[in-house]
């Protein structure tokens, strides 16, 4: 899976040893090796490797999440630095000024890292690293520019350092020193419990120098520098060209001296090599891939130049893309809500288109109601409206109906003679109340006489007004 994978890359000027790890629980696998070189040396640039290995990377399908790379020991350097502090944060902001003040001369084209040797109550002992600006600046952008950002940037025998200590077993009751010569260069690494974090020490060795000499004459003197009083009790060596004799180094050196193998301490097999990766740079590039399992802080350039934005970048762009995801989601949710609206009204105004000719036929050219539910709610208030008038009587009895026919017969046989003026007509189950108006008293009088042919007068009103006889009577039916 990608998300497991780290890659590892060692630089140095013209070729690259890459390394990618694969991380299951506790174990480290490695999934792929490989060293690359610049074929013409005048076109030797870190574009140009940088390219090189991402090529490579996707010849051989290895996928990676993140990156660290480790700088060749020609590409930085190593000072011995005094801290008054014993505190990361304040050391980390005054270690600069602190390094002019030792080397007593301006670092500020340099980029800076650190690490704490060890803490007293007179501050700190630094071993720092300081790396040319514009190094950095060529060689950030050309893996940038390859789809390679680096997390860190760390020297190359930091990363040697984690690798031993991570897959060497170590003396417990002594300082341990080890000797890594590579075809290139030499590491010295001391490992004791007084430290905070092993010594080292770098070394260039020439391609005809006599590596057993070159180790009998920079052992004591690296045991000099970074024992500190504890004794160095035994030196392990590996050397990549198998020249020096361990038996008569250890007569010359009088400690103890045996060999190592870097390439089985890791577990890993032989054939991981077999591309010609030589055993030192193996060991580099892995320790790099290794810095993404430290808890602890590396010695990393970038944290004093060009800070890594990597994860920033990747969340920010995730959070682009979930945003654009929501939006799209709600835009299309709005869609289907609205069609859902829309296949909703239509069917209402289907339903209305509908009932309008049978409302209307009822209602007395009441306008329709603009709801399919209130249209159904006032013609079933309606419809029980008539059924208690009994306008239509399913048992058979007198309806209304009948009623107001009574009534109309009388008006109509009088009307003339009367001048009778009708002005309301309002029907009950049991009643009719009628208001109007005649000519005269006299007329009244003769159209109640022509009413109760037929109906009875329950109650009846009179008033004189405006030269007209006013009149309110109820009436009902004569009992059959």
């Amino acid at each position: 899976m990608e998300g497991q994978n780290y890659l590892g890359i060692y630089l140095s000027k013209g070729s690259a040893t890459v390394v990618c790890l694969d991380s299951q629980g506790r174990e480290r696998n490695v999934l792929g090796c490989f060293t690359i070189s610049v074929e013409k040396p005048e076109q030797s640039n870190p574009q140009a490797l940088a390219r090189l290995i991402a090529q490579a990377c996707a010849e051989r399908q290895l996928t990676f999440s993140d990156v660290a790379v480790a700088l060749d020991s020609t590409l930085f350097m190593q000072h011995g630095v005094h801290s008054e502090f014993t505190d990361a944060k304040q050391i980390a902001a005054t270690v600069r000024f602190d390094t002019e003040e030792a080397l007593s001369t301006d670092i500020s084209d340099a980029a800076v890292a650190f690490e704490i040797a060890g803490s007293g109550d007179n501050g700190s002992e630094l071993t720092v690293f300081t790396a040319e600006r514009k190094i950095l600046s060529e060689i950030l952008p050309a893996l940038q520019s390859n789809n390679i950002d680096p997390m860190t940037v760390e020297p190359d025998v930091k990363c040697l350092s984690r690798y031993v200590s991570r897959n060497v077993s170590l003396t417990e009751d002594s300082q341990c020193l080890f000797g890594i010569l590579s075809q290139r260069g030499g590491y010295f690494l001391a490992f004791a419990k007084s430290r905070q974090a092993p010594a080292v020490r770098t070394f260039l060795i020439a391609p005809k120098q006599d590596r057993a000499d070159l180790l009998a004459r920079e052992v004591p003197l690296t045991i000099a520098l970074v024992a500190g009083g504890e004794p160095v009790g035994c030196l392990k060596v590996f050397d990549s060209s198998s020249s020096v004799n361990h038996q008569q180094l250890a007569e010359r050196l009088g400690i103890e001296v045996s060999g190592i193998d870097l390439i089985e301490s890791a577990g890993v097999g032989s054939d991981v090599l077999s591309d010609g990766t030589g055993c030192v740079d193996f060991a580099i590039a892995y320790g790099a891939a290794l810095a993404h399992f430290d808890k602890v802080p590396s010695t990393n350039f970038r944290n004093d130049f060009m800070p890594y934005q990597g994860k920033k970048l990747r969340i920010q762009k995730t959070l682009k893309v979930m945003s654009i995801s929501v939006s799209v989601l709600m835009v299309a949710l709005g869609v289907y809500v609205t069609a859902q609206l829309w296949s909703t009204n239509k069917d209402q105004g289907e339903m209305r288109n509908k009932l309008k000719p049978d409302y209307l036929a009822v209602m007395g050219g009441r306008p329709m109601p603009r709801g399919s539910k209130e249209v159904v709610g006032t013609l079933g208030r309606e419809l029980n409206r008539t059924r208690a008038l009994k306008i239509v009587d399913p048992h058979g009895g007198e309806s209304v109906s009948a009623k107001l026919a009574l009534v109309l017969g009388a008006f109509n046989r009088c009307a003339a003679q009367t001048r009778l003026r009708i002005k309301r007509i309002n029907i009950t189950a049991k009643h009719i109340r009628i208001d109007g108006s005649t000519s005269s008293r006299r007329n009244t009088r003769k159209l109640f006489q022509t009413i109760r042919e037929n109906l009875v007068i329950i109650r009846e009103d009179y008033s004189l007004k405006g030269g007209r006889d006013n009149f309110h009577v109820t009436v009902a039916p004569k009992s059959s």
